[in-house]
C-alpha cells in the first residue's frame, strides 16, 4: 500500500512539474499573441489610412482629368468656331483667352512645384496603394500569427486536462509557425503570398 501511495505521490509531483511548464508555455504564447494582434491591429489601421490616401488621391486625379478637358474643350472651341475676325482688339482678346486656357490645362496636367497636376497627382497616388498594400500584407500574416497562437493556446490547455503531451508538441510547433508568420509580416511581408 505504501508503494502505491509513494507512486500517486510520485505521478501527482510529476503532473503538477509538467502542468507548471505547459502554464509557462501558455503564457509565453499569449505573450506573442498579444504582440502579433497588436502589430496586425496597426497594420490594419495603416493601409485602411493608405487606402483613403490613395482614394482621394485618385479622386483629386479625377477633377483634374475633368476640368483639364472642360478647359481644353472651351480652348478648342473658341479657337475654331468663332468666326473670323478683321478686329485686332477682338482677335487679341479670343488668342489670349486661348492661350490662358490651354496653359491651364497644361498646368492640370503636370504641376511639379505644388505635386497636384494629374502626373504628380497619379505617382503619388500608386505610391500610396504600394504602402497600402505593404501594410495589408503585414496585417494577413499577423493574422495568421494570432490564429497558429490561439491554437497553440488551447491546444496547450488541453493537454493539461487530458495529460496528452502530443498536445504540448503540437502546441510548441504551432507556436514556432506563428513566430515565423510574425518574422515575415515583420521583415519580408511579400516574400510569402496567402491572400
Amino acid at each position: 500500500m505504501a508503494a502505491k501511495s509513494e507512486e500517486a505521490a510520485h505521478h501527482a509531483t510529476h503532473l503538477e512539474g509538467n502542468n507548471k511548464k505547459i502554464a509557462l508555455l501558455i503564457a509565453v504564447l499569449a505573450l506573442f499573441l498579444a504582440f502579433s494582434e497588436t502589430l496586425g491591429k496597426s497594420a490594419q489601421t495603416n493601409a485602411i489610412s493608405y487606402n483613403v490616401e490613395a482614394s482621394n488621391l485618385w479622386a483629386f486625379f479625377q477633377a483634374k482629368t475633368i476640368r483639364m478637358t472642360a478647359v481644353r474643350t472651351a480652348a478648342e472651341s473658341m479657337a475654331t468656331d468663332l468666326p473670323a475676325t478683321n478686329d485686332p482688339a477682338l482677335k487679341a482678346t479670343r488668342e489670349k483667352r486661348v492661350a490662358d486656357w490651354n496653359a491651364t490645362a497644361n498646368r492640370y496636367d503636370t504641376e511639379p512645384e505644388t505635386q497636384e497636376g494629374r502626373r504628380e497627382l497619379a505617382a503619388r497616388a500608386k505610391k500610396t496603394e504600394e504602402k497600402r498594400d505593404l501594410f495589408m500584407a503585414k496585417y494577413h500574416h499577423y493574422e495568421f500569427a494570432s490564429a497558429a497562437f490561439q491554437i497553440a493556446i488551447v491546444l496547450a490547455s488541453a493537454t493539461v486536462i487530458t495529460g496528452v503531451m502530443a498536445l504540448t508538441f503540437l502546441a510548441g510547433g504551432l507556436g514556432i509557425v506563428g513566430i515565423g508568420f510574425m518574422a515575415i509580416g515583420l521583415f519580408a511581408p511579400h516574400a510569402v503570398h496567402l491572400m
